[in-house]
């Protein structure tokens, strides 16, 4: 039984998520999609603006996902499979568009803390809407804004039709998360294929893209922001497991998302790993290439990280 892929719509209030969602629904005709939206009140509204494209819409509104203790989202995963499992419906991917003020942190756990639902669902990727016109703001005032775009294997930049010029925010995005690729969007057109697919939360040698040139503008206060850890030794598999332990065990509160593909000192194999604050995995990957050379790249995204105590603890790693 293959998996159902789940994307996460992420993004501060009024980013453009539910047109994002309705642009989705309206153009792809490949997947059957099931959608669970998370609002605040009794009375579902964005319901009403996504229309009936979906193959289901279920609608959250016992306060913001992201914090609830409710189980409210495992218990419309479950209720989602059952039905699938009964036939009442019918789907291979589903979308969650969270709050506007939501956390995705706390969503991506659900995937991978519950029993069935790691068997069943696979986490694709967050998609994370950036408003144009207001997100410097929103950015100065609210850290969940910075943490939103921490999380996100995709951004996508809204409203640059009626945007200033948006360099300095692309600056700033990129610093607070240098891995996830960055698309401009007008009213939620966009090529389907750059948000589906994402494998955000596999395995895989790509990092971060290709390094970016940064220059010089007045440096805004980021609360989140990446560190991109680059050396070209190999390490002791047991010494570099020792040092995110010690990682984890000081600033798992503060890291969002990690990954990574190391250099391992006596094996011909590149080493794998991610993680999602406490949560991570690690395997062995393809053999170095001959034409390649060899060399291990790692980002943290997280809030207020040390960076010069990370950066000295992978450099203690070193083999006189």
């Amino acid at each position: 039984m293959s998996q159902i892929a789940v994307t996460v719509l992420s993004g501060f209030l009024g980013a453009g998520k539910t047109t994002l969602l309705r642009h989705i629904l309206h153009q792809q005709q490949e997947y059957q999609i099931a959608v669970i939206e998370n609002e605040f009140g009794a009375t579902s509204v964005d319901h009403q603006l996504i229309g009936e494209r979906a193959t289901r819409i279920t609608t959250l509104t016992n306060g913001c996902i992201c914090c609830t203790r409710s189980s409210e989202l495992e218990d419309a995963l479950l209720d989602l499979l059952d039905s699938l499992d009964n036939g009442d419906i019918s789907f291979d991917r589903l979308i969650i568009e969270c709050t506007g003020m939501a956390d995705p942190g706390p969503i991506i756990q659900a995937f991978f803390s519950h029993p069935i639902i790691c068997q069943r669902y696979l986490l694709d990727g967050v998609i994370t809407l950036v408003d144009a016109v207001h997100a410097q703001q929103q950015l100065d005032q609210f850290t969940i804004a910075q943490s939103q775009v921490g999380y996100a294997d995709r951004l996508l930049l809204t409203k640059t039709d009626i945007a200033a010029d948006s360099s300095q925010l692309i600056e700033r995005l990129q610093r607070i998360n240098a891995r996830a690729p960055l698309y401009q969007v007008v009213h939620g057109d966009i090529d389907l294929a750059l948000l589906f697919n994402t494998r955000g939360f596999m395995l895989e040698e790509q990092v971060v893209p290709a390094r970016r040139s940064f220059h010089f503008i007045p440096q805004q206060q980021n609360d989140i922001s990446s560190i991109v850890v680059e050396f070209d030794y190999p390490v002791v598999l047991n010494e570099v497991s020792d040092v995110m332990e010690n990682l984890l065990l000081s600033f798992a509160d503060n890291l969002l998302r990690y990954k990574g593909m190391l250099w391992i000192n006596g094996d011909n194999r590149r080493l794998l790993f991610q993680g999602v604050q406490r949560l991570y995995s690690a395997d062995w990957d393809r053999e170095w290439q001959a034409e390649e050379t060899p060399q291990s790249k790692l980002v943290f995204i997280g809030i207020q990280l040390p960076e010069q105590s990370i950066r000295q603890a992978f450099a203690g790693l070193r083999q006189e």
